[in-house]
């Protein structure tokens, strides 16, 4: 490893975010104030593609096949980092997940990785890769398929962070986490078909999809109590009918499956599903049964985490390098943590007592000045684990090692 040349990579990384942070920080304002859904993120990718250019970086807009999509890179060769960003927002609670953070440190990673590679004179490749649709659809599994991880054995690392509130951090000394785990997840939309009728008049005649629903939802109610502790299974009712004097010959649900593995979430929606199933034979209404987004579990990478937490203790900052247990929420960064050697690390902002992510509590906690302060941080650590894997080849073995383990 060129010790000296890691050195010289800090100062430059440190000076060059220094001198962006206020722009890097219209950027987050911009996308935070005008929160889009999964797929519509066009403010954000134009807000975000227009500020690199103006940079001078070449960047693809629309790319991979997806409107709100984006790729920029420096560099060539077959080693490669990419830098995953985020920004989409909840229904009606806006940025309570604080994607606007996860932008910003993840552009703020890649212009300061790509200011050391210039003036260092680097070689490999970094990227900037814009993910839409985590909150819903699965933008990165998408893009996975599109191949835009490929080669999967040239990535020597997928890089990204989220904010969480800081309660979140067992060691209150700490400003964030390196290892986060989530759970496996699986989206489900379910649709029962029965035969309207005069609710009055001649209720034989119909075919209750109501019912159907009402006893699929009760019996995932009932098998709650033999699931294990770790697993979820939550679900709402999207068409319940129209009014109460006629029979509805049509209801949809939709739920979410969660258990820590992937495994264990495939399991449980087979279990789930024989509960839709029992409602709409009580009910004589055929059923259909449509899966949506998948998100496999996030699998923390030990290599990266300890490379992350030396390079944030450069810069004065203590990171817990690991979980006591997964977070019970999930992401599509699970996918790319099974595709290529993954860092998806916490980046702890201030946020009041008891107030956790997908909160409008929360989506005004990540529009701080403290919270882009502490995205700048870490956005500094991310763009030095990236030079870590560039320069250092026992790191990039030992997360490649790390990666290719199957025991979670």
């Amino acid at each position: 490893m060129a010790t000296d040349t890691l050195a010289q990579g800090r100062l430059i990384v440190s000076s060059r975010l220094e001198e962006l942070t206020g722009e890097l920080h219209q950027v987050n304002k911009t996308i935070h104030s005008n929160p889009e859904l999964a797929y519509e993120e066009f403010i954000a990718h134009d807000t975000i593609t227009a500020f690199l250019e103006k940079l001078g970086f070449k960047v693809e807009r629309h790319a991979w096949g997806l409107g709100t999509s984006f790729d920029a890179s420096i560099g060539s060769g077959n080693r490669q980092v990419i830098f995953c960003a985020e920004y989409d927002a909840l229904p009606d609670i806006g940025h309570a997940c604080g994607h606007n953070l996860i932008a910003t440190s993840s552009i703020g990673a890649f212009l300061g990785a790509a200011a050391a590679m210039a003036k260092l004179e680097i070689t490999g490749r970094i990227r900037l890769l814009g993910t839409p649709a985590e909150e819903a659809g699965g933008g990165k599994a998408d893009l996975i398929k599109a191949g835009a991880f490929d080669p999967p054995e040239s990535v020597l690392a997928a890089i990204m962070a989220h904010p969480i509130p800081g309660a979140h951090v067992s060691d209150q000394n700490c400003s964030g986490l390196a290892g986060v785990k989530l759970i496996a997840c699986q989206g489900i939309h379910t649709e029962f078909k029965g035969r309207t009728a005069h609710a009055a008049g001649e209720p034989w005649s119909g075919v209750n999809a109501l019912d159907a629903a009402v006893s699929a939802y009760t019996n995932v109610s009932l098998m709650r109590q033999q699931m294990h502790s770790d697993d979820r299974v939550h679900g709402v009712f999207e068409v319940g009918g129209t009014v109460p004097n006629v029979i509805p010959d049509y209801t949809r649900m939709h739920w979410i499956i969660r258990s820590p593995t992937a495994d264990g979430c495939e399991k449980l929606v087979g279990r789930v599903s024989k509960c839709f199933e029992a409602g709409a034979t009580a009910a004589a209404c055929e059923m259909t049964l449509k899966k949506s987004h998948y998100y496999m579990n996030l699998r923390a990478n030990d290599g990266l985490c300890k490379a992350y937490v030396e390079e944030m203790a450069e810069y004065g900052e203590y990171i817990q390098l690991e979980m006591d247990k997964p977070f019970n929420a999930s992401t599509d960064m699970g996918n790319v943590s099974h595709y290529v050697p993954s860092f998806h690390g916490g980046i702890a902002i201030p946020a009041e007592s008891g107030v956790a992510m997908h909160n409008p509590r929360f989506a005004a906690a990540a529009a701080t000045d403290e919270a882009h302060a502490a995205a700048i941080k870490a956005a500094k650590g991310m763009a030095m684990l990236a030079l870590r894997v560039l320069l250092d080849e026992e790191v990039a073995t030992k997360a490649r090692a790390d990666f290719q383990k199957r025991d979670d």
